[in-house]
């Protein structure tokens, strides 16, 4: 499995054309796909890029939601609103679509951000107000979602 890490600052064009670091071609070459799903974030201002093989086992996931409960239903269509699916091209750009550009506030000088089996995809000055927490802040939330985990394998 795939894992991002890394932080890069980039820059998109006018058109939407989002050239990827060549470290980060790099990383995805290594899985042969060329395609990935971009969708919006769910609880912020960006967008998320998922290579497909991470994609299709969420997708299995939602799709083990009983469609006849309508939180369910709703959740879907929130979850997919916006779905695009896109190729990395022969320049190792990939073209990101007029209405997630939008959603994102995507202008100038962005920023991917690893997450794990995904990347984000942030507005530079969006990114850095997010990430811009102070050390107590930052430790009590490391505490509350890491401090019950069990390291020992």
């Amino acid at each position: 499995m795939m894992n991002f890490y890394e932080t890069y600052e980039c820059k998109i064009d006018d058109k939407g054309r989002l050239k990827l670091p060549s470290s980060l071609v790099k990383l995805l070459q290594s899985s042969g796909d060329k395609n990935f799903v971009v969708k919006r974030s769910v609880f912020q201002n960006c967008l998320e890029v998922y290579p497909m093989k991470p994609w299709e086992n969420l997708m299995k996931k939602i799709n083990g939601l009983n469609r006849f409960v309508k939180k369910n239903a709703d959740f879907i269509r929130m979850f997919t609103a916006g779905v695009k699916n896109v190729e990395l091209d022969s320049s190792d750009r990939i073209l990101i679509p007029k209405d997630l550009k939008q959603f994102a506030n995507l202008n100038k000088e962005i920023v991917i951000s690893g997450a794990g089996e995904l990347f984000e995809i942030w507005d530079k000055d969006a990114y850095e107000k997010v990430i811009a927490t102070n050390e107590a802040d930052f430790g009590k939330l490391t505490e509350e979602v890491m401090g019950e985990i069990d390291f020992e394998l």
